[in-house]
């Protein structure tokens, strides 16, 4: 009998505790998981050396004229709401758009928020592989003169410091909650 106790304890504790957070937990099981990109340093980095950390996962793209930019200053505006405590968080910027936003690109883009941030990019391969994982959808849409843009889902993803997925906050999520659900992520 004691054994069973302690199976279900054990069981139990591996659990993720439960959630009250102002976006939506994930309990899809199927969702999420580890990766390894290329950050804006031209280092491969995977999504593990982040365990530890509250990550904010967010694919987008550089030449996104409103959802990204937009994105990320409320990100930013996070950073600085949550005060000693940022340094327990990371936030990481996907390129879907793998041709255009190159090491280089992200470089000059991602750690204008916020020095700490971090852009990845990949093969097209890779960065749909990685897509796919999280269910985010990304298509090339022709515009006049020969380039494109990119429609793509524009929410964003809170992981908890084991790496595990629970949080989708919609495009539009005001600083202020996002900042109470990754506080909820840091107990």
């Amino acid at each position: 009998m004691m054994c069973a106790l302690s199976l279900t304890a054990a069981l139990v504790g591996c659990a993720p505790p439960p959630l009250e957070v102002k976006g939506t937990v994930i309990e899809d099981a199927s969702m999420g998981g580890d990766f390894s990109l290329t950050d804006h340093h031209g280092k491969p980095q995977s999504l593990a050396a982040y365990k530890g950390k509250v990550v904010a996962l967010f694919f987008g793209y550089t030449h996104c004229p409103d959802v990204c930019p937009t994105t990320m200053l409320e990100y930013a505006s996070v950073m600085k709401q949550l005060g000693a405590d940022a340094a327990k968080v990371q936030v990481l910027f996907i390129s879907v758009d793998p041709k255009r936003d190159t090491p280089q690109v992200l470089a000059g883009y991602v750690p204008h928020f916020n020095p700490a941030f971090v852009g990845l990019t990949g093969s097209e391969e890779a960065i749909a592989k990685v897509s796919k994982q999280y269910k985010v959808v990304a298509q090339q849409v022709p515009t006049p003169g020969g380039s494109y843009s990119v429609d793509h889902s524009a929410g964003s993803y809170l992981l908890d410091k084991e790496g595990r997925l629970r949080v989708f906050e919609a495009y539009g999520t005001s600083a202020a909650n996002l900042t109470y659900d990754i506080r909820q992520l840091l107990r």
